[in-house]
């Protein structure tokens, strides 16, 4: 079975695999806004333009070989391997968080209105951050867990990718705490490992994408760096948004709408 073959079947299988144990009407919006808040963290002007660095890095394979015009069969092999490793590491780290908060939210179960609408105040404010309209200094604070080598083999990719989840701060954080709040208040536990599987997928099949087509990538990176402040803009209204929703309880309401209108 070739390459392209297996990854097909993997990807099929985890669709069907996500959709059968978890896939239930009312959520097909939570899991949408998941999925596009994992899209706008790759764009992020801290996680894009470090995308071509983090290639090379978990690949072992140089700008030069990754750039050059039909790459070998061995070079290839190892982008593709390497990057599913590396994309593994950071959802397992996310789903696992996306468990903990449903968890922490059926134990605090009486308190989730409370959850909700303290949750919905903080991601405004987070979004008008984004914005620009106020500075919350601390958030400016970039952190970090680098490996100042690479671990060697398949699992040191995966291992980069479990640190990637684990420590990149502020621009991932902010997007991903909405995310996390909103399983919190989750009625069901496996909403929170749904939430942050649709998240990962977001983030994750861009960076695929990214390391299967690199120098397509390259060319449209220079043509959105001059966007990334626009980008920034657009995800602190979507986090005010968000912020308003889980404060007005309106995404219970939109839900429902989105429920009927696809079982009439």
């Amino acid at each position: 079975m070739s390459t392209i073959h297996k990854i097909e079947k993997y990807f099929h299988l985890e669709a069907n695999v996500v959709y059968c144990l978890y896939m239930k009407p009312p959520q097909d919006i939570s899991v949408l806004i998941a999925f596009s808040a994992g899209l706008l963290s790759f764009v992020s002007p801290c996680v894009l333009p470090l995308v071509p660095s983090y290639i090379t890095y978990i690949t072992g394979v140089s700008f030069k070989d990754l750039s050059e015009a039909g790459s070998k069969r061995k070079v290839k092999w190892l982008t593709i391997s390497h990057s599913l490793l590396f994309i593994f590491g950071f959802s397992l780290v996310f789903v696992l968080m996306g468990a903990s908060a449903s968890y922490l939210g059926q134990v605090l179960i009486q308190y989730q209105s409370w959850i909700m609408k303290a949750g919905g105040i903080l991601i405004i404010i987070l979004g008008i951050h984004f914005t620009g309209i106020i500075s919350i200094p601390f958030l400016q604070m970039e952190k970090r867990f680098e490996l100042k080598k690479k671990p060697l083999g398949y699992l040191g990719s995966f291992l980069v990718g479990i640190v990637f989840a684990a420590g990149w701060t502020p621009c991932v954080g902010p997007i991903l705490s909405t995310i996390l709040l909103y399983a919190s208040t989750a009625k069901s536990f496996t909403t929170g490992i749904l939430l942050l599987a649709f998240y990962s997928m977001g983030l994750g099949i861009p960076f695929f994408l990214a390391s299967l087509a690199f120098n397509s990538f390259l060319s449209t990176f220079e043509k959105i760096k001059r966007y990334l402040r626009v980008i920034t803009i657009v995800s602190g209204l979507f986090l005010i948004v968000i912020g308003i929703l889980l404060l007005t309880d309106l995404f219970t309401t939109l839900n429902n709408y989105v429920n009927i209108l696809a079982n009439p």
